[in-house]
């Protein structure tokens, strides 16, 4: 299953390491060892599954099997749940015909007279039948269930983990409620369509043909007229579940809608109270939900069309089936218990036809769901990793630019950056300023590699930053952003996220470092005190401490301060410049800065204006000449006096 013809680097879908499907691809002779899934055999066996080369059922037939490939850990589960189906569907075609036996024996049909102990008996054989399909019922229902329940968990640490890999630019152009959604409600859709739904094909595809070929040895001019309706319910129900499938998805889609404008309003609480807004959110959500709903309603409306109508069409072919044996057994040419089995047949060969009906419009929904949580998975990153990764250098504190520059993609082609030469020494403080939009953030955001270049390239040491496996360049670099985000768990745990196998000694040291230590131990539980969510129980000038404490911790070659104190007070301001001045300390640090003051002793000083560096020097010499930091300074420095 996991081996390929030839070595397949696929960096778009990691598995975390307690996943079954990992540790089922690590037992094997993997050419890739980098604790990876080889998804890539889903391109490579099945169709792209939107690929307009493909009919509608190949691109079903593909995604089931990609579905189906998540039972691999559990197959022997599924067999066993399957080969339960198969047994407990077997029997339950014998029931019609110890009820034929029962009745024929009660109405003395022959020339053998009835007695109680034959009737016992029959009693007996029908108690050890249930008895028995009882317990493979059971067996089924156990085995099938957990089969789903782990599919349905694999594919969610799947998903989340290949999720984690995607740049910023996917997260970007995503609705965080929409990638959510497809993480808990698309997946829970296509629980059934894994485990369940196929136990129920297999025991309604028994129960059919079973059932069939009884009616065919009861009475075969009976079964033709039960068999005459057949036709007429397939047609319906290609009909009905193309439509089922189609409105299935754009719910979920308007589901996803609903849910991300939700988020975004619970996250930004205290804007949308702030502006009293809570009425506008509340129009926005309820005409989102009205929309799904109206869709819903749809759906409901076609199943009710759907099966209902098969179920009509199945009992007037059963009326048809009891007027005709009735005749039958009225002239002598049927005996009462074959007309009483073949109406039971008929009742389970029609409850089959039923199920599949229903089977085939869950089986759309699934379909459906599954195009949106595969779409998120064939989704490649824009940063791959290098196919042959090389060790980080021993000089991992220089870096240059050479030739750099760099566009979004959503904007036009404008360059953002525009041929930028830079190089910058171990130890080195640079500090960036300009205007809104000159390019700052997005000069130091090519550093980690959250982007690549269009154009150049960066270097640490003397290795481009695509040669070197994320993982470890983003390790040697800390960043404190001037909006801190903390996780929802305690104040110790925040700082932990820096460097999570660090002593309780070097998680306080690292608090000390940053003024934060103090404040932390006037909390009632000192560091397991819970920030809440997005640390909303802190103060700015807290957060913040606590970001640079992570970064202490986390003891960088590299910083990146993103304008950390922009947004504080001036109490606050100068305890986390203190506390910046010792993590900056023996490390190369750039700094962009909204307060000048704060970046007096630079050794360098760009200003970039429109994607360019356009000065470049120490403080004092950048004022002697003139120019657009000077400009910059005085016009603060003014409004500083005002004040």
């Amino acid at each position: 299953m996991y081996r390929q013809k030839k070595p397949f680097r696929d960096t778009t879908c990691s598995i975390v390491q307690d996943s079954p499907i990992y540790l089922k691809a690590q037992q094997k002779d993997t050419p890739n060892r980098e604790k990876r899934l080889d998804c890539g055999v889903f391109r490579r066996q099945h169709p792209p599954t939107e690929h307009k080369a493909y009919s509608r059922v190949e691109h079903d037939l593909a995604r089931l099997r990609r579905l189906y490939y998540f039972t691999r850990p559990y197959r022997w589960r599924l067999l066993t749940g399957i080969a339960a189906v198969a047994v407990a569907g077997s029997l339950g075609l014998l029931f019609p015909l110890i009820v034929r036996d029962l009745f024929n024996t009660a109405f003395q049909v022959g020339d053998r007279t009835p007695s109680i102990e034959d009737l016992n008996r029959i009693a007996v054989i029908m108690a050890g039948l249930f008895l028995t399909q009882g317990l493979f019922n059971y067996l089924r229902v156990y085995n099938l269930s957990l089969v789903g329940e782990g599919v349905v968990a694999d594919l969610r640490k799947i998903l989340y983990s290949h999720l984690l890999d995607l740049s910023l630019l996917f997260f970007e152009n995503r609705r965080t409620g929409e990638i959510t959604s497809r993480l808990t409600s698309d997946i829970t859709t296509v629980q059934g369509a894994v485990s369940q739904a196929l136990a129920q094909f297999i025991n309604q595809l028994i129960t059919l043909i079973g059932g069939i070929f009884f009616l065919f040895f009861l009475n075969f001019r009976l079964t033709f007229v039960m068999l005459s309706i057949i036709p007429a319910v397939i047609i319906a129900a290609a009909y009905f579940g193309r439509r089922l499938r189609e409105i299935s998805t754009r719910f979920q889609d308007q589901v996803a809608d609903a849910n991300a404008s939700a988020e975004e309003a619970i996250v930004g609480i205290r804007v949308v109270k702030s502006f009293t807004a809570e009425q506008v959110e509340r129009k926005r959500y309820a005409t989102l939900i009205d929309n799904s709903y109206l869709l819903a309603r749809r759906r409901a409306m076609v199943r009710a069309l759907f099966i209902p109508s098969t179920i009509m069409a199945m009992f007037a072919g059963i009326g048809v089936v009891l007027w005709v044996g009735g005749r039958l057994v009225l002239t002598g040419q049927l005996p009462p218990g074959d007309l009483i089995a073949f109406l039971l047949l008929t009742i389970f060969v029609a409850g089959s036809i039923g199920t599949f009906t229903g089977l085939y419009s869950q089986l759309q929904e699934a379909l459906g769901a599954s195009r949106r949580i595969f779409e998120l998975l064939d989704t490649v990153t824009d940063l791959p990793e290098p196919d042959t990764p090389v060790d980080l250098p021993h000089e991992r504190e220089r870096i240059r630019f050479e030739g750099v520059s760099f566009k979004y993609g959503d904007r036009n082609g404008e360059e953002v950056l525009r041929e930028i030469d830079l190089e910058v020494k171990p130890g080195e403080m640079i500090a960036l300023v300009g205007p809104s939009g000159a390019g700052k953030s997005t000069l130091v955001s090519l550093i980690p590699r959250f982007f690549d270049p269009e154009a150049g390239r960066i270097l640490l040491g003397e290795i481009d930053l695509r040669r070197l496996r994320l993982h470890d360049l983003r390790a040697t670099i800390g960043i404190v952003p001037q909006e801190t985000h903390l996780f929802s768990g305690s104040v110790g745990a925040n700082i932990l996220y820096g460097r999570p196998g660090a002593s309780r000694t070097e998680l306080v040291e690292a608090a000390i470092a940053a003024n934060a230590d103090e404040f932390i131990r006037n909390f009632s539980s000192g560091y397991d005190t819970l920030v809440g969510e997005r640390g909303v129980k802190l103060s700015g000038g807290q957060r913040q401490r606590i970001a640079i404490a992570r970064a202490i911790l986390k003891d960088p070659t590299i910083l990146i301060l993103d304008e950390a104190t922009s947004s504080l007070d001036s109490e606050s301001e100068t305890l986390v410049q203190a506390a910046l001045e010792r993590l900056m300390k023996g490390r190369t640090t750039f700094v962009i800065a909204h307060r000048l003051s704060t970046i007096l002793t630079a050794h360098r000083i760009l200003v970039l204006d429109r994607g360019s560096i356009v000065e470049q020097g120490t403080h004092q010499s950048l004022i002697q000449a003139g120019g657009l930091y000077r400009d910059l300074y005085e016009k603060q420095y003014e409004r500083n006096a005002l004040r």
